[in-house]
């Protein structure tokens, strides 16, 4: 089972990465120069696509495709911690795949490194805040409404592309992963650190805050 989960935690990442960096090469050459309508087709292609792998994924490895995502789970206690850092792995070798099969696909460069800067205080609060809701959006549906996991986790990450200054990656993984594509989904090298601690930072703080709002009996809640 755990090498089957482990499989899919690849998978799931090398189509997700590469929906990520594939659409914004893809909405970068299409929009003209609009980096409204760019956003748009990033957007749309990775809320799809998320839908579609978390649905297909979830019964198998429970659909992570994110560090932030398994660590919390290991929190809980969902994992054990040899299945958690075997998914870490997987999650970055396979999304570093899929960031190089969509250049591969675009017919540029397979080997890149983002020239695009994203830093500031703005852009780290703003990875803290889009992981802590991407984190309460899975405990609290999974809790509350468990068949609208897929639909909750791809309209959050539609949503905070827009609402968040960083367009939501949420993701240590597909941070460094997108540190390697000089497209309009990349990030370069130097702003990798801070992203991931502001994404665990997120991450942690909605494991606590989804104790205390999910985990309660519910007459305690009344």
């Amino acid at each position: 089972m755990m090498r089957r989960g482990v499989f899919a935690e690849a998978l799931g990442s090398l189509l997700l990465f590469a929906t990520v960096i594939g659409s914004g090469i893809m909405a970068e050459r299409l929009s003209g120069g609009n980096g409204a309508i760019a956003l748009l087709g990033n957007t749309l292609a990775t809320g799809a696509m998320l839908f579609v792998l978390v649905t297909m994924l979830a019964p198998v490895s429970g659909a992570h495709m994110n560090p932030a995502v398994t660590l919390v789970t290991r929190l809980r206690g969902g994992i054990g911690t040899d299945t958690a850092i075997a998914y870490g792995v997987a999650q970055l070798v396979g999304g570093i795949l899929g960031v190089w099969l969509a250049h591969l696909m675009f017919d540029v460069p397979i080997l890149q490194l983002s020239t695009k800067v994203r830093n500031g205080t703005g852009q780290y609060v703003a990875e803290g805040v889009a992981t802590f809701g991407l984190i309460l959006t899975i405990l609290g549906t999974a809790k509350m409404r468990p068949g609208h996991v897929p639909a909750s986790v791809a309209f959050y990450i539609a949503a905070a592309y827009w609402f968040t200054s960083s367009t939501s990656f949420a993701n240590p993984s597909i941070t460094i992963a997108r540190s390697l594509s000089d497209s309009f989904a990349g990030i370069a090298p130097a702003c990798v650190p801070a992203f991931i601690v502001a994404q665990l930072a997120g991450a942690v703080a909605a494991y606590r805050v989804a104790d205390l709002i999910f985990d309660q009996p519910q007459e305690e809640i009344a």
